[in-house]
């Protein structure tokens, strides 16, 4: 008999300074795995992407629940949105807020890659043929220079065309802090979904590297440093990145 993975070993949590924890779904391999990030504030927190969504975020991980909570998407990629739709209304960019609100596989990119093929290990009640990400209630529709205020910590939404056309980054002045979603991360840069778009993704990374951070957590595989940061961006800039092998949400 096949071992599945129950809900509540799916989800795992790791703390990282500045009151931010990383939540991720360990049994997903890692270039489809999405990095939940939850930052802590004075008067509320947020959650930047919410994973797959086969298991309910908010009933399995304990963080989530007991303070005021913003659900931001930093795209509407499938492997980022699954699990929105538990958090009354949502943050999103208006270029993808009609995805966040009717997230149909073909738009989602589910239908191409939320597959069996996805997991070291399937989870309880799993059928690829059935997944479909719910409908959210679209609240803050973001823009560039949009603050996130968190009571005592502002973000500022970074738009970031490229890997598709609403990604946002979040980015904390104070400490150097960039949540960067999908737009860099230490793994290979995907500029080939349906809705990409390469000359955006090379403006994008050209205005990203003027921007001083100090860690940078993406959307996907570990955080890196400043120096990490311009590395993986000369690569791409300079062609010699990997790019359109797999997709990283």
């Amino acid at each position: 008999m096949e071992l599945r993975v129950s809900a509540n070993e799916w989800y795992e949590t790791n703390a990282f300074a500045d009151g931010v924890t990383l939540i991720h779904e360990p049994w997903i391999k890692p270039f489809y795995r999405c990095n939940m990030w939850h930052v802590r504030g004075r008067d509320r927190d947020f959650l930047f992407d919410s994973g797959l969504g086969h298991f309910s975020l908010r009933d399995n991980v304990p963080l989530l629940s007991g303070r005021p909570l913003a659900c931001i998407a930093s795209h509407t990629h499938f492997d980022h949105i699954g699990c929105h739709h538990e958090f009354g209304a949502c943050s999103v960019h208006s270029a993808e807020a009609s995805i966040l609100a009717d997230p149909r596989n073909e738009w989602t990119l589910a239908d191409r890659y939320a597959t069996d093929e996805m997991f070291d290990r399937l989870p309880e009640g799993w059928d690829q043929t059935r997944y479909h990400v719910k409908p959210a209630t679209i609240g803050r529709l973001l823009e560039h220079g949009d603050v996130v205020d968190l009571g005592d910590r502002a973000f500022e939404v970074i738009h970031t065309p490229g890997h598709s056309p609403g990604g946002i980054g979040l980015f904390e002045k104070k400490t150097g802090l960039f949540l960067s979603g999908d737009i860099v991360y230490d793994g290979p840069l995907i500029d080939d979904a349906y809705h990409s778009d390469v000359p955006g993704y090379v403006e994008t990374l050209e205005r990203l590297r003027k921007l001083p951070v100090s860690i940078v957590h993406g959307g996907h595989f570990p955080s890196f440093g400043p120096v990490r940061f311009r590395q993986i961006m000369d690569e791409y800039l300079a062609g010699h990145r990997k790019t359109g092998c797999h997709l990283s949400g």
